[in-house]
C-alpha cells in the first residue's frame, strides 16, 4: 500500500499541470491558452506520427515518456517563453530542484527512472531526447503559425530569435527543421514575425 500511496500522490500532483498556461494559444479554442498537461499530450501523439522523420532510429515508447514527462517541472517552477532569455537563465535549477521534488514523490525505482529520463530530454544527447526536443520545439511553432504569429507577434519575436531558438530542431529531425524553416519564411512573408 504504501508503494501504491506515493505512486497515487503523484498521480494526483500532475493535476495542477493543467493549470500551467502557456503562451500558445489553443489553435480552434477562440484565443484560449493552452495549459502545459495539453502540451504534453499533444507532443507525445506527434511523436508517434512523425516517427519516421526523426534522424536516426529511435525508441518511441522511450521518446512518448520523455515528453508525457519533460514538463512535470512547471509544476513547481512555471512555464517560462522560450524567447525571454532571463527567466530561461534562472529556469534549469528551479526545474532540478522540482524534479527532485516531484519525482522524490515515487518510490525509489520509478523516481530513478522518471528523473533520468528527464535529464536525458534536458541533455538532448541521445537519439531519443534529441527527436523529442525537436517535437517540443516544433509543436509550438505550428501552432503560432496557424494563429496567424499570435505570440510572435504579441512580443515582437524576429525570424533571427525564431531560428536561434529553434535550430536545434535540426539534430533530432533535419526533415522537421527544413518545415519549420519554410514556416519561418512564410510567416516573416505574411507579417507575423519581425524580419531582423
Amino acid at each position: 500500500m504504501e508503494r501504491l500511496s506515493k505512486q497515487i500522490q503523484l498521480v494526483l500532483e500532475l493535476d495542477k499541470l493543467k493549470s500551467i498556461l502557456r503562451r500558445t494559444r489553443v489553435k480552434e479554442a477562440q484565443g484560449r491558452a493552452e495549459n502545459s498537461a495539453e502540451h504534453s499530450w499533444h507532443v507525445a501523439v506527434m511523436a508517434l506520427l512523425l516517427e519516421e522523420h526523426a534522424n536516426e532510429p529511435v525508441e518511441i515508447s522511450r521518446v512518448v515518456k520523455m515528453l508525457l514527462i519533460h514538463d512535470v517541472v512547471e509544476i513547481d517552477a512555471g512555464d517560462t517563453f522560450l524567447y525571454d532569455t532571463v527567466a530561461t537563465e534562472q529556469q534549469s535549477e528551479k526545474e532540478s530542484l522540482a524534479a527532485e521534488r516531484l519525482f522524490g514523490l515515487l518510490p525509489d525505482d520509478q523516481a530513478r527512472e522518471l528523473k533520468a529520463l528527464w535529464f536525458e530530454f534536458e541533455q538532448a544527447q541521445s537519439a531519443d531526447a534529441q527527436f523529442a526536443k525537436a517535437l517540443d520545439r516544433l509543436i509550438p511553432m505550428l501552432l503560432n503559425f496557424n494563429n496567424q504569429g499570435q505570440s510572435w507577434q504579441e512580443h515582437g519575436i524576429s525570424r533571427h530569435q525564431v531560428m536561434t531558438m529553434n535550430n536545434k530542431i535540426e539534430l533530432g529531425s533535419e526533415a522537421l527543421w527544413q518545415y519549420a524553416k519554410k514556416m519561418i519564411d512564410q510567416a516573416v512573408e505574411n507579417g507575423w514575425l519581425r524580419a531582423n
